[in-house]
């Protein structure tokens, strides 16, 4: 890990009169994987999504991305370009196949030629283990090929950090590790990956370092076995005596 990718200075985020984010101060080394866990409601979903402009945030907030501020414009192309999206939610297109949602960035964002990106697509696919589905439709697939399908996809613009919005969240339970073994793999290849997750095994064996958000801030920070094993904030303690006895 070298130097700070992701800068996050003062940032507030409102929805009406509800403080959603409230002046986070944050840096995230190039190639650092980082786990933000806490209760639903605390911020961490609405944290990943301003990295990327998907909420806007005040006008006194500055997020920079290798040093290309996060703002409206031909700037938020540029970052975007950088900034891969997994969701919770999948969000492929169920009228393309598994190649073709694939596909469909390069072709539309790069200019890829339609012979590249299927090349690039197919690796991809074999990458997450999906090489024999490329054919089908996100209809025929389960839960879980169906988010490695929107993993590969998110690898598809070849990008240098990769946000991960609770993705297992909506999977079944036993679809949960073939989707988790696929981020072990991304975490050991050095791209920089912020994951909201409420996997607390995933998050002490794989992340470099561990957020714990509640109320729109950021509790604490630190290394996993730190966290985990001896958490200097009682709101940090509290959380994880609920989540990891149940």
């Amino acid at each position: 890990m070298t130097g700070d990718y992701i800068s996050i200075r003062n940032l507030h985020k409102h929805y009406g009169t509800f403080h959603a984010l409230t002046g986070i101060d944050l840096d995230i080394a190039r190639g650092e994987v980082v786990c933000v866990i806490g209760p639903s409601g605390s911020g961490k979903s609405t944290l990943i999504r301003c990295i990327n402009r998907l909420e806007p945030f005040s006008k006194d907030s500055a997020i920079h991305v290798d040093g290309v501020p996060v703002l409206p414009g031909a700037n938020l192309a540029k970052v975007r370009a950088e900034v891969g999206m997994v969701f919770q939610s999948f969000n492929l297109f169920p009228h393309l196949t598994v190649r073709e949602n694939v596909m469909l960035a390069p072709r539309r964002v790069r200019r890829t030629s339609r012979g590249d990106a299927a090349v690039q697509a197919d690796r991809l696919l074999a990458r997450v283990g999906l090489q024999d589905h490329a054919d089908k439709y996100p209809s025929g697939l389960s839960g879980g090929q169906q988010q490695r399908v929107a993993i590969a996809r998110a690898l598809a613009m070849e990008p240098q950090v990769l946000l991960f919005d609770e993705p297992t969240s909506a999977l079944d339970p036993e679809m949960v590790g073939e989707v988790l073994d696929v981020m072990r793999d991304l975490a050991r290849t050095g791209v920089t990956m912020i994951v909201v997750t409420h996997e607390m095994g995933f998050a002490r064996q794989v992340a470099d370092r561990v957020i714990f958000m509640d109320g729109g801030a950021v509790v604490e920070s630190g290394k996993p076995e730190d966290i985990f094993n001896a958490p200097t904030e009682a709101r940090t303690r509290n959380f994880l005596h609920a989540v990891l006895d149940h």
